[in-house]
């Protein structure tokens, strides 16, 4: 086997990372560069004026603790399945996809909520900017709501144990990501105003 493919390996020859791990991280990085391109250009086009400033939906503040919650739960499921307790992993994983979907519910209310404002996609650049940024991580979020179905059903199925976790904590990783991106996300548009 040609040297530049092989994985790197410990020293138990156990690779370092699965290919699908190293997928996520790649993945990953190339959403904090996303994420840190339009945040960076929302304080350069903020600093050219004709910016609105608006407040921001009470319900970001309710959505925030939802997907803090989310984290949680998703914690407490990997911790259940490697412990070899995999229906309270099931339901701390069909928990985490209930809480993910009350995000979503409440990021798209809180959209609602600023066109009652009179915010909209077109029109100013500072509320075009909050709809892209937080659009863009609702997208996000969505995958990772598609990655949990496919935990829950993995973990019904049993196809996950202690030995075998890379999936699950894979997913874990991921959802606990989002809930990081959101929370930056949050206090970026809260505190750059």
């Amino acid at each position: 086997m040609n040297a530049a493919l092989t994985p790197i390996q410990l020293s138990n020859n156990k690779p370092l990372f699965q290919s699908s791990q190293l997928l996520l991280w790649i993945s990953i990085a190339s959403i904090v560069m996303l994420f840190a391109g339009l945040t960076s250009g929302y304080i350069v086009r903020q600093a050219e004026g004709n910016w609105v400033i608006f407040d921001l939906p009470q319900l970001l503040y309710v959505s925030t603790g939802i997907i803090l919650a989310s984290s949680v739960t998703m914690f407490l499921a990997v911790r259940a399945v490697r412990n070899s307790r995999a229906q309270t992993g099931l339901f701390m994983l069909i928990t985490t996809l209930i809480l993910g979907c009350g995000f979503a519910v409440t990021q798209y209310l809180s959209w609602q909520q600023l066109t009652a404002q009179g915010i909209h996609f077109v029109g100013n650049p500072s509320g075009s900017f909050f709809y892209v940024i937080s659009g863009l991580h609702l997208a996000h979020l969505v995958g990772g709501l598609i990655f949990l179905i496919f935990a829950v059903i993995k973990v019904h199925l049993k196809k996950y144990s202690p030995a075998q976790m890379t999936g699950l904590n894979n997913c874990a990783n991921y959802w606990h990501f989002l809930d990081g991106l959101w929370i930056y996300l949050f206090l970026f548009l809260l505190l750059i105003r």
